[in-house]
């Protein structure tokens, strides 16, 4: 039939459709005994109605899947056909299970071709998704494996279909949907002589699935944002500074953000109040005010029931100066995150070393890691951070030209494509012209998102206006970057050539040799 005469209908099946169905599984399954007996079909339209799908064409059924609930624990060990079936051929359905099974799926020979076991599958995905279940699981027949018993074994068998170097009709459909093999069976349905009595055990994980839990206990996975686009200008107090962060804070927190990123460096102005001839001498002035920022700031978090990322600020420690970032969790909880790539101005005018430790935090809004300006611009803290299941990178930045601004926009931008996760980079902007090194200021604060249907086509979430001190909102949806890991377009930290390349990291002092 041409395709253009189709009219398909997609749909659940009912009892009246049997006397269809035994005509289509008679002709499917003419050599393993043929349809199922009436009662057997209807037990499971009543007791499992949304697992039981069908397609027709102009009235008459062509399609059909399958399906009941069962646990997780139970089936994804081996098993055989026959544990799925009851007394008087009825068929196990367990109501209260965390898990589909796939019994079947049997198109009419006529009508293959048009992917209609797809339609099928991705109408037994959505299902699962919507019910929160673990998984879809599924014995599959091997039907082409007597062609080659003689040559290989089932496990060299599914290894060389896994390959397409040989096209199984139901194994390779089931690779093609996403089906991972996770065990062969043997004696499944010993009737079933093409398969000689195997088959595979298949999995499809739900990635969206939550386990039950206390509602206060769930993690959030619609999260908003709110960055501060900050005006450099000339303070005459630490008190100051605090009014004017809080005053930000304040704002976002009414507009229920879950975080508030501040820029680099946001305090620097405090460095005019000490004399700007001895650089090093200035930034370690302003590194005395460091533990009343990060304890107010924190007081802040707490008070205003916001995360924040308080941009940063210098720490000296031991006599020596570092570029830190506090995350203040609402819960009073306090991280800190050195910078790890110091640039070349900061290592010659204030004398700053480098961090030595990365991390992702765990907050009650995702997992973050913050990349301090230049961090972002190396992949491979991006990359570390994904390997730790980073949900978003926060990029408190500080840059005096267009271009300086370029590197760190591009640079973030990257790591959101190619590590599948979001990045935020803020900035400051205006003038300071008494404070040295810092009296010009370019930003253009972003939120960056992987490169994906699901996302913004240039993958570009929100963006401030350039030069102008403002806040800036996004809201982030975790459960797509979990789609997009598993299902996307492409799929780059599942793609990785872990077998030719790989990243380590090392413990100072440790040789590199082995990296």
């Amino acid at each position: 039939m041409a395709h253009e005469e189709l009219h398909l209908n997609l749909r659940n099946l009912t009892t009246d459709d049997y006397s269809q169905l035994q005509r289509l599984m008679d002709r499917v399954y003419d050599d393993i005994g043929g349809a199922w007996p009436e009662d057997t079909i209807k037990a499971l339209v009543e007791q499992f109605p949304d697992g039981q799908i069908c397609i027709e064409e102009s009235g008459e059924l062509i399609a059909v899947a399958l399906t009941v609930c069962v646990k997780y624990e139970r089936f994804s060990n081996p098993h055989t056909y026959d544990d799925l079936i009851l007394r008087n051929e009825k068929i196990w359905h367990n109501p209260k299970g965390d898990s589909l099974y796939g019994l079947d799926v049997f198109i009419h020979p006529d009508y293959r071709g048009y992917r209609l076991g797809r339609r099928l599958y991705e109408a037994r995905k959505e299902l699962c998704r919507s019910m929160n279940l673990r998984a879809i699981l599924a014995g599959g027949r091997i039907p082409g494996y007597h062609k080659f018993s003689d040559q290989y074994s089932p496990e060299e068998y599914i290894q060389r279909v896994d390959r397409k170097d040989i096209y199984d009709p139901i194994l390779s459909f089931q690779l093609s949907n996403d089906f991972q093999v996770t065990r062969l069976m043997h004696k499944y349905l010993p009737e079933d002589e093409k398969s000689l009595g195997y088959a595979t055990l298949l999995e499809w994980r739900n990635i969206l699935y939550t386990p039950p839990s206390p509602v206060l206990s769930v993690k959030k996975t619609q999260v908003r944002l709110g960055a501060v686009q900050w005006q450099m200008r000339e303070f005459t107090s630490v008190d100051e500074v605090l009014e004017q962060v809080e005053y930000f804070v304040d704002a976002l927190s009414d507009y229920k953000s879950d975080f508030a990123l501040f820029p680099e460096f946001f305090n620097a102005p405090l460095m005019g109040l000490t004399d700007q001839m001895d650089q090093t001498r200035a930034i370690r002035f302003l590194a005395g005010f460091t533990e009343q920022f990060r304890n107010q700031m924190s007081e802040m978090a707490v008070s205003y029931n916001i995360n924040i990322i308080t941009g940063s600020m210098p720490l000296l420690e031991n006599d020596r100066v570092y570029n830190v970032s506090y995350l203040c969790h609402r819960d009073g909880r306090v991280d800190e995150q050195r910078k790890i790539h110091i640039t070349p101005h900061e290592r010659r005018d204030w004398v700053i070393e480098g961090g030595e430790k990365f991390r992702v935090f765990e907050t009650d809004a995702g997992r973050v890691a913050i990349m301090i300006c230049y961090d972002i611009e190396f992949p491979e803290l991006g990359r570390l951070a994904a390997s730790d299941e980073v949900d978003i990178i926060m990029v408190p930045f500080w840059t005096d030209t267009k271009n300086g601004y370029l590197r760190v926009r591009h640079c973030a931008q990257a790591r959101a494509i190619e590590n599948e996760c979001y990045v935020v980079i803020t900035g400051s902007v205006g003038n300071l012209p008494k404070v040295e090194n810092l009296d010009v200021q370019y930003a253009q604060s972003s939120v960056f998102s992987p490169s994906d249907f699901a996302f913004p086509h240039d993958a570009v979430m929100a963006e401030t206006t350039p030069n102008t001190e403002m806040i800036m909102f996004s809201d982030m949806d975790l459960e797509k970057l979990k789609l997009v890991r598993n299902e996307g377009s492409v799929t780059n930290l599942k793609d990785r050539r872990t077998d030719i390349y790989a990243l380590n990291t090392l413990e100072k002092g440790q040789n590199n040799s082995d990296s």
